[in-house]
């Protein structure tokens, strides 16, 4: 069902790679609520995933960048309008990717070149993208900007490894930020923490699963969706949400507040083995 949230608004949305993608969801969402958007993405992503399907299914023009390189973009924001034809409204930030989760590496032996790539791919890439935007003045007044969190910013979470970092860099940057844009342009900033999702960069985190049936054991109303999430990013797209700025924004059936739950508790389980060296050392990272 459509509300029309979003009628006559021109929004950015970046990292939809498939239909299992919360961003994926979003673009799906914002037009059925009568935005007109573009997608971007890296070249590669959009050759492996299927980015270029959904474009012709909604329409829209997908913009190819790194958002690891300031100028591509730049040029993300600039095409945008002109294809647009205005300032954008709304722009949503779902990247984020570990070499050393994809690796096998623990917290505790990382490689550090490939922690500085976690860190540019899943944090930087969000101030470069703000700074990009803010410098051309692309983003319209009281526009929304977006970018997806996890708990792991606040608390440990087994097999999330440098990833926390990352999205505890990725909150302050809303926060800083947000200041900013918010008192010289209007733009509000910023996160939402979601539950854990079975999209395809999710399911890379060691433990997902039993993470995920974890958190939806524990969270009073279940893990929210990616579905779900997709609708609460509309909320923060529209203008109903005009003086929310500068908050990390819990979207996890309650999970955050939760100690232990009698679910979660009547399903401990005490094997460790699997997660032992052949020395009979667990492995923690």
């Amino acid at each position: 069902m459509s509300y029309g949230l979003l009628k006559g608004k021109r929004g950015i949305i970046f990292g939809a790679l498939n239909d299992q993608s919360i961003a994926w969801k979003v673009a799906v969402k914002a037009a059925e609520e009568g935005a007109s958007i573009t997608l971007s993405n890296t070249a590669i992503a959009i050759r492996m995933g299927q980015t270029n399907e959904l474009a012709q299914q909604l329409g829209c023009e997908v913009i190819p960048a790194d958002a690891t390189n300031y100028e591509d973009l730049y040029e993300v924001f600039r095409r945008s309008q002109e294809v647009l034809g205005g300032k954008i409204d709304f722009v949503l930030h779902s990247i984020g990717m570990s070499p050393n989760v994809r690796k096998g590496r623990t917290y505790d032996a990382l490689d550090y070149n490939m922690y500085n790539k976690t860190l540019d791919i899943s944090a930087l890439s969000f101030h470069k993208m703000l700074q990009a935007a803010k410098s051309q003045d692309a983003i319209a007044e009281y526009g929304s900007i977006i970018a997806l969190s996890y708990m792991a910013a606040q608390r440990t979470m087994f097999g999330y490894n440098d990833m926390a970092d990352a999205k505890a860099l990725l909150e302050s940057i809303a926060r800083s930020f947000g200041y900013i844009y918010g008192r010289e342009r209007n733009v509000r900033i910023n996160t939402i923490s979601q539950s854990p999702t079975m999209t395809t960069a999710g399911s890379g985190i060691k433990g997902m699963d039993r993470l995920f049936d974890f958190a939806n054991r524990m969270s009073p109303l279940g893990n929210a969706s990616a579905e779900e999430c997709a609708d609460y990013c509309i909320v923060m797209f529209s203008d109903l949400t005009r003086k929310v700025t500068m908050q990390n924004l819990f979207h996890d059936g309650g999970f955050s507040s939760m100690g232990m739950s009698l679910r979660a508790m009547s399903t401990y389980e005490k094997g460790l083995e699997e997660y032992m060296n052949e020395d009979g050392n667990i492995i923690y990272g």
